[in-house]
């Protein structure tokens, strides 16, 4: 990977137009000029006025957030380097054990072994040095984005000291875009063959035992492999998955909320819909009632079928390439890899596991008994939350520590903390609400499947607004969800996608 480094120089004008920046666009996070908008943004929505994005944007803040995700992928490359040191250590044990192994198989035999030994100890060393090799040349990469960091790290110090307001935003912005990039590159080493373990073994020969009295026909000792083993990493960052500088947000007036249902997809499936995500990549996953896992195309359309066995029932996003999936009457969640296909984990509960959600590092499942339980990726239990819920609790939400619910029978929407605490409970004009989302301001849109409408609830539980109803064209809606870091989204309707876009007035 290429490191880039912050420019000295911070210009407010367009690089490629040589025209002033003067437009802001939220769907990139990007400054623009107008002939940005004109050439690469036209089919963007909500551009705003750079100045006014400026004036409610707290810099120091957006600083403090960037140095936290320098300081947490310092960590995470800085463990790496450790365990890779470490397994470069073990691996020349192993490599003395093995060849403590060979000699003491040679004792038992005459000298025709010696050539035979000579031969595996060579092969030991020309593997381990191979691999060993690759290892010191990986941990010198990993050093030398370290690096890069700690000299973006010091130029965020420096980037308010002596300039202008607008200059300090795009400063910023400019390390901010270079640490996401620094990003991109931990999140690939996740799919990097050289992050695995790896451990030298010898696998003896079997025949040796046997062949002792025939040494002329012995071939070779051994066989030396390499033993890779997956990594778990980690990245704790504090604005989200993707690294970004935000515009203040202010409160959202839900009376000033609305929606349109911009065209309906047929999704050719004879089965219920139970639960439905939008991917950060812009997909969808829908899961059928005890059925398949469909993985839709941004636009709605079947690009294929993931192979997961069982009668799944929801699933949540865990990272690019990670789903996790709960099954109807089962008490396990299942890890499942899109990319390679394969369930990775199971993490057995012990109750029946229902609605799931996941966010900054753990997951919340709705199991049996009322209870809704906060698990870590390993199954560790962190929370358990006792609610209150006439049905079972297949429809939640999980964000900023608070854990938002859907009851089907009990027409109502509970909001509960980590603590146990019911923060507010909704049951106005509700009449079997199932699935739900949350929007950029914290307010829950629920798909409320008996009377044939979505509601927008406010952040704090007291307000209410029909966004589309009956009378829109819309049938009992059952799941809905926002595309990532956009205003619009998909709703399930039976067997057909509806999509939406949401305006805030």
């Amino acid at each position: 990977m290429a490191s880039s480094k912050p420019s000295q120089a911070i210009k407010p004008e367009c690089d490629k137009h040589g025209q002033d920046l003067i437009l802001y666009c939220p769907c990139h996070l990007m400054p623009c000029c107008d002939e940005c908008i004109s050439t690469s943004h036209s089919k963007c929505t909500g551009i705003k006025s750079l100045a006014g994005v400026v004036d409610k944007t707290k810099i120091e803040n957006s600083k403090e957030s960037v140095e936290t995700n320098i300081n947490s992928i310092l960590n995470l490359l800085g463990t790496l380097i450790n365990n890779k040191s470490k397994n470069i250590k073990r691996g020349e044990n192993q490599c003395v054990s093995i060849k403590q192994s060979i000699k003491g198989i040679r004792q038992e035999i005459n000298k025709h072994l010696d050539h035979l030994e000579k031969k595996l100890c060579q092969e030991t060393d020309t593997i381990w040095n191979h691999e060993k090799s690759k290892a010191t040349d990986f941990i010198s990469e990993i050093e030398g984005e370290k690096k890069n960091l700690k000299e973006i790290k010091e130029q965020l110090q420096t980037v308010t000291s002596q300039a202008s307001k607008l200059q300090s935003f795009l400063g910023v912005h400019q390390i901010e875009q270079q640490v996401h990039q620094c990003q991109r590159y931990v999140e690939d080493l996740d799919d990097d063959e050289r992050i695995k373990e790896v451990d030298i073994k010898m696998k003896q020969n079997d025949e040796i035992e046997k062949i002792l009295s025939k040494l002329e026909s012995l071939e070779s000792l051994g066989e030396v492999t390499v033993i890779k083993t997956e990594v778990a990493m980690k990245l704790e960052i504090s604005v989200g998955r993707e690294l970004k500088l935000v515009p203040l947000q202010e409160r959202s007036n839900i009376n000033n909320m609305t929606m349109n249902i911009e065209t309906k997809i047929e999704i050719n499936n004879n089965k219920d819909i139970s639960d439905m995500i939008c991917l950060m990549d812009g997909r969808v996953i829908e899961v059928q009632w005890r059925g398949k896992v469909n993985l839709l195309t941004s636009d709605g359309k079947l690009q294929k079928q993931l192979p997961i066995p069982g009668e799944p029932w929801s699933v949540t996003q865990i990272n690019e390439n990670t789903i996790a999936i709960t099954y109807l009457y089962e008490k396990a969640i299942k890890i499942f890899n899109m990319e390679k296909e394969t369930v990775t984990k199971v993490i057995t509960l012990g109750k029946e596991c229902n609605g799931l959600s996941f966010s900054n590092g753990s997951m919340a499942v709705g199991l049996s008994d009322d209870v809704i339980r906060i698990i870590d990726l390993e199954g560790n239990t962190l929370k358990s939350i006792q609610v209150d819920s006439k049905s079972d609790l297949y429809n939640l939400v999980y964000s900023n520590d608070r854990v938002i619910y859907s009851d089907y029978v009990g027409n109502a929407v509970y909001c509960y903390d980590e603590s146990g605490k019911q923060i507010w409970k909704y049951e106005q004009d509700l009449s079997g609400p199932f699935g739900l989302c949350i929007d950029t301001y914290g307010n829950i849109i629920v798909a409320d499947y008996g009377s044939n409408r979505i509601v927008v609830i406010s952040k704090d539980g007291q307000d209410s607004k029909v966004l589309i109803s009956e009378e829109d064209g819309l049938n009992n809606p059952k799941c809905i969800g926002f595309k990532h870091n956009q205003s619009s989204g998909f709703i399930c309707v039976y067997t057909k996608l509806a999509k939406f876009n949401l305006s805030n007035g």
